[in-house]
């Protein structure tokens, strides 16, 4: 083992993905363009996120080095994470330039979920000669695999350049006006998973986390866009009706188990935040008919021309 100097974990508020306090980090025998990890775990085997002694951010930046390696462009404008229910609205918004395989890149895994994709496309934005990096699926806090993995797609999306995230998902509708496949910008959220994707001292503001901006931009698009307050529940077991009873009370819309710790952690590196919900089904206990995730894939599949036309709308705009 040797030693060489590194970042601290916690950035300060409103740095970079690569921004932070200077630490000193262990390394073992370095590895030629990407970040050396500890003895006994590689990017092939072991994610290096889940090892506390490993810089988030460092890892974040080789991710876009191998982005960039891949896809041929040094800079990326804008990411999208693609949600359940949203994996085909990537195809509407320009043309794919490179598909890259997530287990390709450090700290990226398989999906995980049905309805998601293994995989990250760069896509040339129809019109604008901009680039998306679109995920076409997220680690989820369900997966048990820590909180650095649920966030590493947007910190990397920030170390490739990114200055705009749009964060999608799918989720249960707590108003019986929103059925099934309409798409509500979301205002603000309530983070029930007891955690944060921030580590030590690092205070960071999120009074307008979902850019109002944004959302002014995506109402431009659909002027009958409505918008509400998202709850991340821990998952992957859905909520139960007392459950959803208490998020309406306490001023949830909106549930579901993502969005809410990426959001933080992409505040944190600097990026705009869009947040936009697909209602998939109605939350527990607002319909008597009993979850199913069959029921999310579908109610996507049935939105997905909406969905898909509403992405391309703005990420052209932005």
């Amino acid at each position: 083992m040797w030693r060489e100097q590194g970042t601290a974990v916690g950035a300060p508020a409103g740095a970079s993905a690569g921004a932070s306090a200077t630490g000193t980090f262990a390394r073992s025998a370095p590895v030629v363009g990407l970040a050396t990890y500890p003895e006994g775990v590689t990017q092939q085997t072991t994610s290096p996120l889940s090892d506390p002694t490993v810089d988030p951010f460092e890892i974040a930046r080789d991710a876009a080095r191998v982005i960039a390696e891949r896809t041929g462009v040094e800079k990326h404008d804008v990411a999208l994470v693609l949600g359940s229910g949203w994996g085909q609205t990537a195809d509407l918004i320009g043309e794919v330039k490179a598909t890259i395989d997530n287990t390709d890149v450090p700290g990226f895994g398989a999906a995980a979920v049905a309805g998601h994709s293994g995989q990250m496309r760069s896509i040339e934005i129809e019109g604008s000669g901009k680039r998306a990096l679109v995920y076409g699926t997220r680690t989820h806090f369900y997966e048990g695999k820590g909180v650095r993995a649920v966030v590493h797609g947007v910190r990397t999306a920030a170390a490739a350049g990114c200055d705009t995230v749009v964060l999608t998902n799918g989720c249960g509708g707590l108003r019986p006006e929103w059925g099934p496949g309409t798409p509500v910008l979301m205002s603000d959220h309530i983070n029930l998973t007891a955690t944060s994707p921030l580590e030590g001292a690092t205070f960071v503001d999120l009074t307008d986390l979902y850019s109002p901006r944004l959302r002014d931009v995506a109402r431009s698009i659909d002027s009958s866009l409505d918008e509400g307050v998202y709850a991340q529940f821990t998952g992957p077991h859905y909520e139960t009706p007392a459950e959803v009873r208490m998020a309406k009370t306490l001023g949830a819309d909106l549930v579901g188990m993502s969005t809410a710790l990426e959001a933080i952690a992409a505040r944190h590196a600097g990026l705009e935040v869009l947040g936009i919900s697909l209602v998939t089904n109605p939350a527990a206990g607002i319909s008597p008919t009993p979850l199913d995730h069959a029921e999310v894939i579908e109610a996507g599949r049935a939105a997905a021309v909406r969905c898909g036309q509403l992405l391309s709308g703005i990420v052209r705009a932005l």
